[in-house]
């Protein structure tokens, strides 16, 4: 088995940390957290999400094993996202994350008002 150089590793950790932690993949791994959900459903708790940027982070977190894409042999067809075993060892962090942005939102617009104003 080859090994990574330090540097290497740290530059394959920093890619995974930008998908994993771009904008919409982690709004799409927290409402996965909660279940099994259809693509509509994805779309409507997510608001600003274009149906294209909802399909690639999709596509994207299916590619990285970190959710799993479910089709059902029915018509119309029936699709069904939710997260792997993999993905489900974020949960806790994701979780964490969104709660934490959820709790200093005054916090942060009060820094930034300020910054502004300089």
């Amino acid at each position: 088995m080859d090994y990574l150089t330090e540097t290497e590793a740290n530059c394959r950790a920093r890619e995974v940390l930008d998908r994993v932690g771009d904008k919409w993949s982690v709004v799409v791994l927290y409402n996965l957290s909660t279940g099994t959900h259809r693509f509509t459903e994805l779309r409507r708790a997510i608001p600003g999400i274009s149906q294209r940027m909802l399909t690639v982070t999709l596509r994207t977190l299916e590619r990285d094993g970190l959710i799993r894409r479910t089709v059902h042999p029915v018509i119309p067809p029936h699709v069904d996202y939710d997260l792997t075993p993999l993905g489900s060892t974020l949960r806790e962090i994701v979780g964490a994350l969104v709660n934490w942005a959820h709790d200093h939102l005054e916090e942060i617009d009060e820094a930034r008002t300020a910054y502004d104003k300089v």
